[in-house]
């Protein structure tokens, strides 16, 4: 809990991360939101929050360099004739982003990023063929580790804490439903999902730069049920997929399941998918479909040019391959400008673009949908033939939250806790792990991928992580991102959780451990 100045002069407790309440603070390195006074608002958020961000939008563009002084708080209060408390606080936000610091006596200075220095990860060579997907030694358990032990430092997990999300206002759209006449729930909904949940998709897809209907979508157990009717809709056992280079895991567990052959493709941390290596890939074996997260890749954070994105859908729309899309991270951009969705390229109805509420609102409702096109008819039978249909209740809470207009806010909010936090993980890990190590630099989502400098060690990732779960610390190692064990040397670091002192000393850890394993 913490206290809020509302309007009035009255303080109150509220629970942190509650969007529908926490409209006025300022996050501070751990998240919590501090209550600041807020001279002034509009329909598009406080006006301190503005400044802050046309000021972050100057730095990002390099109109302010790394070390150079930042307007004194009094000539830019005049300058906008706004009060000075109202740049204090726009200030206080870009310190917490990490974007601004502040030195006594002389001012607010640009901050010298430790991780400006730092490579990112090597583009991985191209594979020889394709192949079945080997799940590494030990991944099981790992991956349950990382999932259900919460009482680990949570490194290795893919999702944001509670009090980032607005579970209070979500769950208690949900009691109301519940209690409405008739009870939801007392019959199965359609097969496509409900309308109105559909109905909200299609309006937010015009932001996306896909302009879909409300007939484009189908509704699923979130984004993983959505990507595994999709292959199943686009591929019969013993077909080959392309897949990127690191990729998801559980993408290939998915690849695995169905009896697949997968081909690597590598792919740029910050370009994402190499194509001219998937050209070359098509021209050696029959690929039947292209999985791809164009937006933030898990575990890069990679953000695929829209050039590139018009590319991949032309040439697999040419030789009639699917590209299935996991567009799961595509609303966390850093700069607050949502990219498009390879989606928004497909003219020929080839692009199955999976989507879920799971990494911003709430993933224990498993709200997702598939946009699929013209294999539209086969995801419904197989939808109908997995599951029958979507839980109502959830659906129906998800479309209330959708349509009362505070979603773009907690968006934008989460996005910018987001940010400062991927820039201050990135700078922990410059500083405390070895020399040499490679630590890629997303333009969204919550992940770092982490490369050792030494490549002989092929299990030098699962030791670490093997050592780091005795001390209570989950990380994700290289090699279960790969169908072939590859990445040995790598580990993905999951930013979604502020940074606490208790996981400053995982950090700490993790590379005196690494130290420790790359000089033995």
């Amino acid at each position: 809990m913490h206290t809020e100045r509302v309007r009035g002069g009255t303080d109150r407790s509220v629970p942190v991360g509650d969007s529908s309440i926490c409209v006025g603070g300022v996050p501070d390195q751990t998240g919590t939101l501090r209550a600041v006074e807020t001279p002034h608002d509009d329909p598009n958020g406080f006006l301190y929050e503005r400044i802050a961000d046309e000021l972050a939008g100057v730095i990002q563009r390099g109109g302010l360099r790394p070390g150079e002084r930042m307007p004194s708080v009094r000539r830019l209060s005049r300058e906008r004739d706004v009060s000075v408390a109202t740049v204090l606080s726009a200030y206080v936000i870009l310190e917490r982003r990490g974007l601004v610091e502040t030195r006594p006596k002389s001012g607010h200075f640009v901050r010298r990023s430790r991780t400006a220095e730092v490579p990112v990860p090597s583009v991985p060579r191209r594979a020889a063929a394709p192949s079945r997907v080997t799940i590494a030694a030990g991944a099981d358990e790992l991956i349950r580790a990382m999932i259900h032990d919460r009482g680990l430092v949570p490194l290795g997990t893919a999702y944001v804490p509670a009090e980032l999300l607005p579970l209070r206002k979500l769950n208690a759209i949900l009691a109301s439903v519940a209690r409405e006449g008739g009870g939801p729930g007392a019959g199965y909904d359609e097969l496509r999902g409900l309308l109105q949940l559909r109905r909200q998709l299609a309006r937010r897809s015009v932001a996306w730069g896909a302009a879909l209907g409300e007939d484009d979508f189908v509704t699923t157990l979130g984004a993983t049920e959505g990507l595994s009717l999709s292959l199943a809709a686009t591929t019969r056992p013993g077909d080959v997929v392309a897949v990127e280079s690191p990729a998801y895991f559980g993408l290939l567990r998915l690849i695995d399941a169905r009896g697949l052959r997968a081909v690597e493709i590598p792919t740029d941390p910050e370009t994402g998918m190499d194509l001219d290596a998937l050209e070359d890939a098509i021209r050696a074996a029959p690929i039947r479909a292209v999985l791809v997260s164009p937006n933030f890749q898990n575990p890069l954070g990679a953000r695929m040019p829209d050039a590139s994105k018009e590319r991949l859908v032309k040439t697999c729309a040419r030789r009639e391959i699917a590209v299935i899309e996991d567009d799961v991270y595509g609303d966390l951009a850093f700069d607050d400008t949502r990219p498009r969705p390879a989606k928004a390229f497909d003219t020929q109805g080839i692009v199955l673009s999976c989507g879920s509420l799971s990494k911003t609102v709430a993933p224990g409702y498993r709200v997702g949908w598939v946009a699929p096109g013209r294999f539209r008819d086969a995801i419904e039978r197989l939808k109908f033939a997995h599951a029958v249909a979507s839980p109502s209740p959830t659906q129906m809470a998800a479309a209330e939250y959708l349509a009362g207009g505070d979603h773009e806010r907690q968006i934008r909010r989460l996005r910018h806790v987001l940010a400062a936090q991927s820039r201050a993980y990135a700078e922990k890990i410059a500083a405390a792990f070895p020399a040499g190590t490679r630590v890629s630099r997303p333009q969204g989502g919550y992940f770092l991928w982490v490369e050792l400098p030494d490549t002989t060690k092929k299990t030098l990732a699962v030791e670490l992580q093997l050592r780091a779960l005795d001390r209570g610390i989950a990380i994700a190692p290289g090699p279960i991102f790969s169908a072939r064990q590859r990445f040995g040397n790598c580990i993905r670091i999951s930013t979604g959780h502020p940074l606490t002192p208790r996981i400053e000393a995982a950090i700490v850890e993790l590379g005196r451990i690494a130290e420790l394993l790359l000089s033995g």
